[in-house]
């Protein structure tokens, strides 16, 4: 292939296929466009190979999160920050753009025809495919990442974490790991989002473990990418190439586990 040639929709589906993405999955997606390379159809290419490999039974999932402009309020104290969201565009689920973390990939995906987005300000979460309507259906308000979550659902449904090019300290579903670990005190964060309901606009509190700073202060790198670099290390997940990215593809009942006893181990002895 020439260098300046894309990565065709069918090859990037063999790729995919060869790391172990069967049909009938369920897959949650970590993506740099970036470094998979141009695609055929750019990111919407990419979506089209994800689809086809896991077929019609399959399903996919991405989190989003949401734009929001005045995230600054909740640095705020408790008693100001009502006040001033009073002007702040409401989180509006269909409508809200990704979280400018998440890239572009994230937005394509999420205006999709045929993806389905949750209804949550913090925890917004897109799947696609067969499992769609499950993965979302009544989801909880607070700790979003924990019990009945789509991560939970996750783990429950044998599903499996796909990370192409992505950022070593960009695996969410550690972010449920935290609220099995059993450490003496996680740090918890409430914060005020403005979301439009159907009677109108109107101000909710989220209460939530704190996935912005972490659960303790752990003072080496963020501890997010020392778990996925044990994981690795260990030689637990299956590795190769999409696009021109280095993949891998790990199971989900297989990295939580590993996260909690890393937690309960690395994390336990800073918590105190």
């Amino acid at each position: 292939m020439k260098a300046t040639e894309p990565h065709s929709i069918r090859s990037v589906t063999g790729d995919l296929r060869q790391l172990g993405v069967r049909g009938g999955d369920t897959v949650m997606i970590h993506a740099s466009l970036r470094r998979i390379g141009p695609i055929e159809g750019r990111a919407g290419g990419l979506i089209r190979a994800l689809d086809r490999a896991v077929g019609r039974r399959g399903t996919l999932v991405m989190i989003l999160g949401a734009r929001d402009d005045h995230a600054w309020v909740n640095e705020l104290p408790e008693d100001q920050r009502e006040a001033r969201l009073a002007d702040a565009v409401p989180f509006d689920a269909l409508e809200t753009p990704v979280h400018h973390e998440m890239g572009s990939l994230a937005e394509v995906f999420r205006t999709r025809p045929g993806t389905r987005v949750s209804d949550h300000p913090e925890g917004r979460f897109a799947v696609r495919g067969h499992g769609a309507v499950a993965m979302l259906a009544d989801l909880p308000w607070n700790d979003y990442y924990g019990p009945d979550s789509v991560l939970d659902r996750l783990v429950q449904r044998d599903g499996k974490v796909l990370r192409m090019g992505a950022n070593p300290d960009t695996t969410t579903l550690l972010h449920h790991a935290e609220y099995l670990a059993d450490l003496p005190v996680k740090r918890r964060a409430r914060r005020y989002r403005r979301v439009r309901t159907a009677g109108g606009a109107e101000i909710r509190v989220v209460d939530c473990l704190d996935d912005e700073h972490g659960i303790v202060d752990y003072p080496d790198e963020d501890y997010f990418a020392a778990i996925l670099r044990a994981f690795l290390a260990a030689g637990r997940a299956r590795t190769g190439t999409v696009g021109s990215a280095a993949s891998e593809l790990i199971r989900a009942r297989d990295i939580v586990p590993f996260g909690v006893a890393w937690m309960n181990e690395h994390l336990a002895r800073v918590a105190r």
